[in-house]
């Protein structure tokens, strides 16, 4: 009988959870929509769409919207869409997650007191754009050694970091401690929210144990993408999927123990399908 864990921090995190539920409640009324995925997880999208919530992905596609309920997504939207949809006078449900509120209202603060913004993130990542919409100054945006290294700022101006909910610690440390040895007058604000850190430790943990390693989530999801590089540096046998579909059983058969962490944007239901079809096959 081969060994399978399951780490307890797989899956939903709060502020997930919340936006989720927050678009269910809302299912059910007429043209309700969300600003961009609600979360970065194509079977949720796709479940919602059937009880008829709409993804709005641009600004553009916002202007045919006449009436109706828009929801912001957990990840967070710029000052500017926020501005625009209050202008729309349709019904707004903020179900931005408060962690990511948090850092809104920190990089609104501090740039409104002259200091210069660096976040540690993906620029790409829809959390990291919404962020850079509240800040009044010019935002810097790094996220490895090399752009930690180039980058230059003002040395006469403070200089305010903040991070990306989703990013990797150990990796947050390392660019801080780059960009420290500049000599700019920095204040940290390290804003991994704790549920990143502990599924990340944790994650870690299993996969320096066992002889195989799966991680499930979205494919566009970040936070997961970032679970299984973890993995993949303590265990080379890690495989990244999407749903149960995705898993080939005759690559684990060699494995006596196997972990199993998510992102947490994954439902339970499918990390479930996965752990109990793991156990009863292999």
């Amino acid at each position: 009988m081969k060994e399978v864990i399951l780490a307890k921090s797989a899956g939903f995190c709060f502020g997930v959870k919340r936006a989720v539920d927050t678009v269910y409640e809302q299912t059910g009324k007429k043209n309700v929509y969300t600003f961009g995925p609600i979360i970065h997880n194509e079977e949720v999208v796709k479940d919602l769409e059937k009880k008829g919530v709409f993804v709005i992905n641009t600004m553009e596609e916002l202007d045919d919207i006449t009436e109706g309920t828009v929801i912001i997504r957990s990840h967070g939207v710029s000052s500017a869409v926020y501005e625009a949809l209050q202008k729309k006078g349709v019904e707004i449900v903020d179900a931005t997650c408060p962690f990511v509120l948090k850092i809104h209202n920190i990089v609104k603060q501090e740039s409104a007191n002259g200091k210069q913004i660096v976040i540690i993130g993906n620029e790409k990542h829809p959390e990291v754009e919404g962020i850079m919409g509240w800040s009044k100054t010019q935002v810097h945006v790094v996220d490895t050694a090399e752009k930690a290294q180039n980058l230059q700022l003002d040395p006469q101006r403070e200089v305010c970091i903040v991070s990306q909910t989703t990013f990797n610690y150990n990796k947050f440390k390392e660019l801080v401690e780059i960009i420290s040895e500049k000599g700019y007058n920095i204040i940290i604000r390290n804003t991994i929210c704790n549920a990143t850190e502990e599924r990340q430790t944790e994650a870690r943990e299993i996969a320096k144990r066992v002889d195989a390693m799966i991680v499930v989530g979205g494919s566009s999801s970040s936070n997961t993408r970032k679970l299984y590089e973890i993995c993949k540096n303590e265990c080379k046998d890690t495989y990244y999927i999407q749903t149960l579909n995705d898993l080939d059983m005759t690559s684990l058969g060699k494995a006596d123990c196997i972990g199993i962490t998510a992102g947490a944007s994954t439902p339970n239901n499918i990390i479930q399908e996965v752990y109990t079809n793991v156990r009863t096959e292999l």
